[in-house]
């Protein structure tokens, strides 16, 4: 297929000028009324025919002077546009802006977009990063970037306006749902850097290990396996990747291979037959017994859904919180002569069940909304811990030199600053709720898994 599309614009020239012959030869507008008894080859040609009439009609009487090359630039554009929202035209600077190696770092928002129902939508803010301290958040649709409309803005266009030099500023107005009007926010663009794994352990629950995959980069596989041999007496796995907005196919693939140990993880499939391929799990090295429970939200996309739809359809994980983004279709770059490309949309994901994630998702087993679950104490028990950091907190007004500044979590513990990063606390549990029941499903396996043995 590549082959066929690196044709030199020579070629393609000369193909406009025989259709463009044709056109006049024939005369005026073609009439074309397609039926199922004409050819497929006639319907073409006249397809061909009424489209460069119009174009010379265009030239010829449109009230400004216009280039044909720009026309069909534009006409191209808006072709790949109505196919979906990933397929594009790129012409020179578009295709050089593509190419250009940032090595993993750029000036920009740290924020993933897509197209949902024509809208410019953030899939999710990633984490640490600009767009997520200044307050955006997953769901939000971005009306303006600065003071340009979105509307009709492609998502390459729309990523080449977001980023731009560290420490400058954008201006994003977005629409949430629930609040009564847009939102302004302002974003002071930085240099991304993203840590994609991050590991914690849980306060209470010490047998249990949570790991939060924010992207698929090329290190996630190694990481995760790190996280998980570090932790080797972990009886349950909390896998988050809420706002997940995907990344590197072979990643997902890969942590998917870590649990289970034979079956097709993802397939994708097109109208080519070289698009048709499977990836399989294999049996060596995988983890088939420890309890998991995934967590999802609207944010999780494309390599997120594979792998929390790849485990739920191997009845190996139950997944936790709210649909799937719904972005499961595969995008090639095709270059066209030296110098311009076509980005095309070329085959569909489709989980281990046969269901495709694009436009649909992944639905959880269990369906849990953001928020936080209300927590009584008991005003008349005084847990251990609530005395101990009574009397540190009393030294410390009268030490002046301590030597190890606490720091209070929560109503039950009080831990180090160098710990803070990975311990969750239980009062940060509790305003969870998606983790929080996420835990309780995982403690519930646990208790089951034991019963088995």
């Amino acid at each position: 297929m590549l082959s066929m599309i690196k044709k030199s614009k020579k070629i393609i020239a000369t193909g406009l000028i025989s259709t463009l012959t044709a056109a006049y030869l024939l005369g005026g507008f073609a009439q074309a009324k397609s039926t199922t008894s004409q050819s497929t080859a006639k319907d073409k040609l006249e397809a061909y025919i009424k489209f460069t009439q119009i174009l010379n009609v265009i030239e010829k009487e449109y009230v400004d002077e216009t280039n044909t090359t720009d026309l069909i630039d534009k006409a191209l554009k808006g072709l790949l546009s109505n196919l979906d929202s990933h397929s594009t035209f790129m012409n020179t600077k578009e295709y050089k802006d593509l190419t250009v190696q940032t090595k993993g770092e750029f000036g920009g928002l740290g924020i993933s977009v897509g197209m949902k129902d024509g809208a410019l939508t953030v899939i999710a803010p990633l984490e640490g990063t600009p767009a997520m301290k200044a307050g955006i958040k997953a769901g939000d649709i971005i009306l303006k970037i600065d003071d340009k409309a979105t509307i009709g803005m492609t998502i390459d266009e729309s990523v080449k306006l977001m980023r731009g030099k560290p420490k400058t500023d954008i201006v994003l107005t977005v629409v949430r749902k629930n609040a009564p009007k847009p939102i302004t926010i302002k974003i002071t663009r930085d240099i991304i850097k993203i840590q994609s794994v991050y590991a914690k352990n849980f306060e209470t629950e010490k047998d249990l290990l949570y790991v939060h995959v924010t992207s698929f980069d090329q290190k996630v596989v190694e990481d995760m396996k790190k996280a998980i041999k570090e932790h080797n007496d972990t009886k349950g796995l909390i896998l988050d990747l809420r706002n997940n907005p995907g990344g590197l196919l072979d990643q997902a693939v890969g942590l998917v291979d870590m649990f289970v140990k034979e079956g097709v993880i993802v397939s994708q499939k097109g109208r080519s037959k070289l698009e048709n391929v499977e990836y399989k799990a294999t049996p060596e090295n995988t983890d088939t017994q420890t309890p998991m429970v995934v967590l999802v939200n609207g944010g999780s996309a494309s390599a997120s859904e594979i792998v929390s739809g790849a485990l739920q359809d191997f009845n190996r994980s139950i997944v936790v919180g709210e649909k799937t983004f719904g972005k499961g279709s595969v995008q090639v770059v095709m270059p066209i002569g030296e110098d311009e490309a076509l980005k095309l949309t070329v085959a569909r994901y489709y989980l281990p069940s046969g269901r495709t994630i694009q436009a649909k998702g992944v639905t959880p087993d269990i369906i849990v909304h953001h928020g936080e679950i209300p927590k009584k104490e008991d005003p008349l028990f005084l847990k251990e811990a609530d005395l101990k950091k009574h009397l540190e907190e009393e030294l410390e007004k009268i030490d002046a030199n301590a030597t190890k500044k606490s720091i209070r979590v929560d109503s039950n513990t009080t831990i180090s600053e160098d710990d803070n990063k990975t311990i969750i606390s239980e009062k940060l549990l509790y305003k969870d709720a998606q983790l929080k029941i996420g835990v309780d499903i995982l403690k519930a396996l646990v208790i089951t898994n034991k019963g088995k043995k």
